[in-house]
C-alpha cells in the first residue's frame, strides 16, 4: 500500500483545496474549523472509495488508472460525502451536489487523465 500513497495523497489534497475553494467562495468563517466540518465526510468517501477499488481490483489495482481507479474513487467520494452530509445535518442543495460532482470530477479523473496522457508520451 506504501506505493499508493502518493496518489492518495493527492486525491486527498485535492479533495481538500476542492472543500477550501468552496468555502472561501461564499466567504465563511472560522478557517480551520469550518474546513474540517466541510471536508470530513468527502474524505470518508474518498478512504470508502479508494478501499472499494483496491478490494475490486487487487492484482490489477492502479491508482493511476483513470477508468477504473479515478470513476470509483470520484462516484464514492460524492455519494459517501452526500449522504455523510446529510446525516450530519450539512446542506445538500441540488446546485452543491451538482458543483462537487462536476470539480472532484475534474480534480480527481483529471489529474489520472493527464498523468496518463504524459505516460504515453514518454519514449
Amino acid at each position: 500500500m506504501k506505493k499508493y500513497a502518493p496518489a492518495l495523497l493527492v486525491d486527498f489534497v485535492l479533495v481538500v483545496v476542492f472543500c477550501a475553494i468552496g468555502r472561501r467562495s461564499h466567504d465563511e468563517a472560522n478557517a480551520i474549523a469550518g474546513l474540517l466540518t466541510t471536508a470530513w465526510p468527502f474524505l470518508v468517501g474518498l478512504v470508502v472509495g479508494w478501499g472499494a477499488t483496491v478490494a475490486l481490483y487487487r492484482d490489477k489495482f492502479d491508482p493511476g488508472l483513470v477508468i477504473p481507479t479515478g470513476v470509483l474513487v470520484w462516484l464514492f467520494t460524492v455519494v459517501v460525502g452526500m449522504v455523510l452530509r446529510v446525516v450530519s445535518g450539512q446542506g445538500t442543495a441540488f446546485s452543491f451536489i451538482l458543483v462537487a460532482s462536476t470539480v472532484l470530477a475534474v480534480f480527481l479523473i483529471g489529474w489520472r487523465a493527464i498523468a496518463g496522457a504524459i505516460r504515453k508520451r514518454r519514449p
